[in-house]
């Protein structure tokens, strides 16, 4: 069997098409990356197919969270669109396509066209979940409810359409396309891996002081205004809330503008895996309160480095996290439940350490990175039985 990959970024293809090339089984992969920043991802070169003149040069955009909407909106789809026709146009010989969703039409029309299967990989919930959840937030935070763009909403469903499976990584995200009108027997669940030689412990965390963080970009749909308005009620005299990964100043502005950003705030930035590994080894706790996010990878990093986590029911933390044994899960939207979780982790650094210790063994269980390939196989290899 040979697949063929196709991601108009990095994003966790790069994960699955190292354990395809391991297994003989990895035809190539196309992705809008550079080919000189996938150097380290251990493909051999004449396997990739690289296309970063427009994403490459969105991705550098320095202004994107104070351009015009409708500029980026006209840029993103421009993006997506060439993308995808480099996609098809590159298209190896396969058994089987696997398109990251939102750029994968074409190419996967290319490979059933051919004879071969088409698996449409979606990261996140549907996409009408996603637009009503966004623009629901928009609406509680008084902002403009731009939503998702509406050409995005259809080429997505046209990718829902056209595909002979539609893998989604969470419980949360599967039961968002079934409540949209996607059959079952369509779906297959395809949870994420953690590279456990990237991530484990790599100190331990200050027994004087409360470190709480965030990993990922600022958003409203990461649900960082309820972190915020819950890290002012933890008590603790020597506590810090720490921000690494891009930073939405409007978003930032917005927050101090009403009196929510707290003086224990700092915005770190990006860091490379190698120092966050640190970062979250030192942590006393992860917070990642989305409001929706088809699976919060972040959050089995953390665990594999020993530091427990709070995810929201719309995270993948369900499919993750025993709640209340290695980490917490909670109600999005909900400030005093995730207050009253770092409460109790502040207040007692005995259970902080014992839940930590149990993070690290639930996410060795998972087999790192393997056993999403061998369940990615397997999908694939019932796909083409049928």
């Amino acid at each position: 069997m040979k697949v063929a990959l196709s991601t108009i970024g990095k994003f966790h293809t790069f994960d699955l098409a190292r354990e395809l090339f391991a297994r003989g089984a990895l035809a190539g992969v196309s992705t809008g990356y550079p080919t000189f920043k996938l150097k380290n991802e251990k493909i051999p070169p004449e396997l990739i197919a690289s296309f970063p003149l427009v994403h490459g040069a969105y991705m550098a955009f320095p202004w994107k969270d104070r351009a015009p909407e409708a500029l980026m909106r006209l840029w993103e789809r421009l993006d997506a669109a060439s993308f995808s026709l480099f996609a098809a146009a590159k298209l190896p010989p396969c058994d089987v396509y696997v398109g990251l969703s939102g750029s994968a039409l074409r190419a996967g029309r290319k490979a059933k066209a051919r004879g071969a299967a088409y698996v449409c990989d979606r990261g996140s919930s549907h996409i009408r979940a996603q637009d009503r959840l966004l623009r629901e937030e928009s609406a509680l935070w008084g902002l403009p409810l731009s939503g998702v763009d509406p050409h995005v909403v259809d080429v997505e469903e046209a990718e829902y359409a056209e595909a002979d499976r539609v893998t989604v990584p969470s419980k949360f995200a599967w039961r968002t396309f079934v409540e949209n009108g996607v059959a079952p027997q369509k779906l297959r669940l395809l949870r994420y891996g953690v590279d456990l030689s990237r991530f484990s412990p790599a100190g331990a965390p200050d027994r004087e002081r409360f470190d709480v963080l965030f990993v990922g970009a600022m958003s409203l749909r990461k649900g960082v205004p309820y972190l915020l308005q819950a890290f002012s009620k933890l008590a603790h005299p020597k506590k810090s809330l720490s921000f690494v990964g891009a930073v939405d100043q409007p978003l930032v502005d917005l927050m101090r503008a009403r009196g929510l950003w707290p003086e224990e705030a700092r915005l770190v930035g990006h860091m490379p895996q190698e120092t966050l590994k640190g970062v979250m080894s030192r942590s006393h706790v992860m917070v990642l309160p989305s409001v929706e996010d088809g699976y919060g990878v972040v959050l089995a990093q953390a665990m594999a480095c020993g530091c427990p986590v709070i995810g929201s029911q719309n995270t993948g933390a369900p499919d993750l996290v025993e709640d209340g044994a290695d980490g917490y899960v909670t109600p999005i939207r909900d400030v005093d439940a995730l207050a009253e979780r770092m409460q109790r982790l502040a207040d007692d650094q005995d259970l902080r350490a014992a839940m930590g210790a149990k993070a690290i063994e639930k996410v060795k269980g998972f087999g790192g990175w393997r056993d999403y390939g061998d369940e990615a196989m397997k999908i694939y290899g019932e796909l083409l039985a049928r």
